[in-house]
């Protein structure tokens, strides 16, 4: 089995995969009588068809060493994973090889980051580290499959 070493989560080491969601830099604008900063319009949503919506998932946490033996990818939109709470989370992603998932790359968050996933990126389940594993995912919602997986041959360890 190969070992996959988890990274921190950086914009830049996340670009080719999607967006990195957080609070870094000055906010766009200050609003709610100067008591509220809002970083604006920090993920390109993207759909072939259909409409953003948003659902919540409750995900069961995951300790690690983790076995990676599937990744899935949307071709017809983009999907944001944002925890609703300060803990950080596991990412894994891959860039596309003729169609099926190259070497995953796998990520940790900080509190307070959330991602968004380009429409067809590779990307490992849901994968809360710590409790209670609550999250707003916006995708999109509309007729079809959106929905492509991928099992491996000989799984992948993902660990620190």
């Amino acid at each position: 089995m190969t070992k996959i070493t988890i990274q921190p989560l950086s914009a830049d080491a996340f670009a080719r995969f999607g967006d990195v969601l957080d609070t870094s830099g000055a906010p766009d604008k200050i609003i709610n009588q100067g008591l509220c900063g809002r970083y604006h319009d920090r993920a390109t949503l993207d759909f072939s068809d259909g409409q953003a919506g948003i659902s919540l998932f409750q995900a069961e946490t995951r300790t690690l060493p983790l076995t990676l033996d599937m990744m899935e990818r949307h071709p017809d939109g983009s999907q944001a994973f944002v925890p609703m709470a300060m803990v950080p989370f596991l990412v894994i992603v891959a860039s596309d090889m003729d169609g099926k998932p190259g070497i995953p790359v796998a990520f940790e968050t900080r509190a307070g980051q959330a991602v968004n996933f380009h429409r067809g990126t590779w990307h490992g389940v849901l994968t809360p580290l710590h409790g209670p594993g609550l999250f707003a995912v916006v995708d999109r919602i509309g007729m079809g499959p959106n929905l492509e997986e991928y099992w491996f041959d000989t799984p992948y360890l993902v660990d620190q």
